[in-house]
């Protein structure tokens, strides 16, 4: 009798596990894998000053990928109007970085219609210069190296915040090209004390703050807007100021024709000199260094 019951016991099971063994037939059963795809942080930048101080700071920051809006053509955002083709860059954007201090005078369209879309002004603190005449405040800021520390600070602290992950990574590359600007400052502040003319005419009113900086003096300005020819009354103006102090060198910038300049070259005997104003260039993380050493030699040359 016990036997039995044990044989019966053993069939039981043997039943119920060909039972399980069938319902299970014809699935498959895996461990799931760990997602490889990482999410991609889109930031978009106004203009090139701002594309290349974000790039340094966002340098080898891995998932973070960096957009220039404009053409590295297209020069200061001067009265510049928003493109199709922008606000679609900006809509596949997290965070759009500007310059602020007015250069990027379509913001309120950028907010209206992209209210998600996180903003960082890389000018702010930064005290400013009223624009000659006293419309509005000078938005050049980055040309003065001691500026260009500070929206570089600027780009890290706001970016820290908006992205902790990679807060200190931000924070070592900030340090790092900072560290750069501060030497390059005191390599240009060496060679640009000393030059004994300190009278300059630029081509427009991109150079203040760097004047500001080297204790230069800018007497004239041909061109208060870009692609805004002075009339006769202001080149005769011009003029009589290099006559009356005795300028020996006019300044243009590479972004801009320079029919005015030479018009005034040849009336007044003045040397023409570039200074860039660092609006165009190479899209590479050393660009605004190697242009203000290149404008450090160019004045070196102009004032002495």
């Amino acid at each position: 009798m016990r036997k039995s019951a044990t044989l019966l016991t053993t069939a039981v099971l043997l039943v119920t596990f060909a039972i399980l063994l069938t319902s299970c037939q014809g699935q498959t059963f895996q461990v799931p894998e760990k997602s490889t795809e990482s999410k991609t942080l889109t930031i978009v930048t106004s203009f090139y000053p701002v594309y290349i101080a974000t790039i340094n700071v966002t340098k080898d920051v891995p998932g973070v990928r960096v957009v220039n809006m404009t053409q590295p053509v297209t020069g200061c955002l001067h009265d510049y109007q928003l493109k199709p083709d922008d606000l679609k860059t900006l809509s596949e954007a997290q965070i759009f970085v500007v310059n602020g201090a007015g250069m990027e005078a379509f913001m309120d369209k950028v907010v209206s219609q992209l209210p998600h879309l996180k903003i960082i002004e890389a000018s702010r603190g930064i005290p400013l210069i009223k624009s000659d005449g006293g419309e509005g405040e000078n938005p050049h800021v980055w040309v003065n190296i001691s500026n260009a520390i500070q929206q570089v600070k600027n780009i890290e602290l706001q970016l820290s915040v908006l992205d902790p992950e990679h807060a200190a990574q931000y924070r070592a590359n900030a340090d790092a090209y900072a560290g750069k600007l501060e030497a390059l400052r005191a390599k240009m502040h060496q060679a640009l004390d000393g030059v004994r003319e300190r009278d300059i005419i630029t081509f427009h009113e991109a150079f203040p703050y760097f004047a500001r900086e080297f204790n230069l003096n800018v007497v004239a300005v041909i061109e208060r807007e870009p692609g805004s020819e002075p009339s006769p009354a202001e080149l005769a103006d011009t003029i009589g100021i290099i006559q009356k102090y005795g300028i020996k060198a006019l300044f243009t910038e590479p972004q801009y024709p320079v029919k005015a300049a030479e018009t005034i070259a040849r009336e007044t005997g003045a040397k023409l000199f570039v200074l860039d104003p660092v609006v165009t260039g190479p899209m590479e993380p050393d660009a605004y260094l190697k242009i203000m050493e290149s404008n450090m030699k160019t004045l070196e040359e102009a004032l002495n």
